[in-house]
């Protein structure tokens, strides 16, 4: 048996337990099983500790967060409201819904911006690896949106935005694209892009002569707004964590 390089940690199976992955009986199967590693090294040892504010560990592949002071929430922000903590004029800011609840919480930041008129989706959290990781291009993390646009959309134009449609500054390309409905002189589709530029899908859409009438952003990654209260905020549960996690190779 190798030594315990944390011999004053806690055991790896309570700390499983304890972040809600399983009971500690169904965590010491895991382990047993080969199913865990800890810092990159699988773990099979039922003794083995660790210390959970620094360790890496994940299972079955997928990263679980142990660290108690790490908060990841989702708000839907509604349409009005500016994608800042504060706001010295006195606007209605992100960081208002914090109040009550969160706002003694350390370091909680958005993850990037929705801008005042769009709502949906907007991630908080200060986990600065995580939140750095999801903005930065190299990823290509996929956001899900829901627009209404005016006009009828033709047919091909999904096929010419997934080809590359080119803005002033640079070629945009859609992931997916669908129509969901059409209505009196306006469409609704839905889109999923990687793509991070400022207002990138009103941008997008206007040059297609369809401006946006309403933007929502519905998903991030593999978290779901779903049927989420506009101006509620809610914890993402440890699978809506862990697939941030393998969205940024963390």
């Amino acid at each position: 048996m190798t030594s315990d390089p944390h011999p004053d940690g806690i055991r790896l199976q309570k700390v499983l337990s304890q972040a809600g992955v399983a009971s500690r009986r169904a965590a010491e199967d895991l382990i047993v099983r080969g199913r865990v590693s800890v810092d990159g090294k699988v773990v099979t040892e039922l003794g083995r500790r660790v210390d959970p504010d620094n360790c890496v560990i994940h299972v079955d592949g997928t990263r679980v967060q142990v660290r108690e002071d790490l908060v990841y929430l989702v708000l839907n922000k509604p349409k009005g409201v500016h994608s800042t903590m504060s706001d010295d004029r006195g606007r209605p800011c992100v960081g208002d819904y914090l109040r009550g609840r969160y706002e003694e919480t350390p370091g909680i930041v958005h993850v990037g911006r929705l801008d005042e008129n769009t709502e949906g989706l907007l991630l908080l959290t200060n986990d600065g690896d995580l939140g750095h990781r999801l903005m930065h291009p190299s990823f290509q993390v996929l956001k899900t949106y829901f627009a209404e646009v005016e006009g009828i959309v033709p047919r091909g134009l999904g096929k010419e935005l997934r080809a590359g449609f080119e803005l002033p500054d640079g070629i945009v390309k859609v992931d997916q694209f669908r129509v969901k409905d059409m209505l009196a002189g306006r469409t609704q589709i839905e889109l999923v892009i990687h793509e991070g530029r400022k207002h990138i899908v009103r941008r997008l859409m206007a040059a297609t002569g369809h401006p946006v009438r309403k933007l929502v952003r519905t998903a991030l990654g593999d978290v779901q707004l779903g049927a989420q209260r506009s101006g509620s905020i809610r914890r993402l549960n440890r699978g809506e964590v862990g697939s941030l996690y393998r969205a940024v190779d963390l």
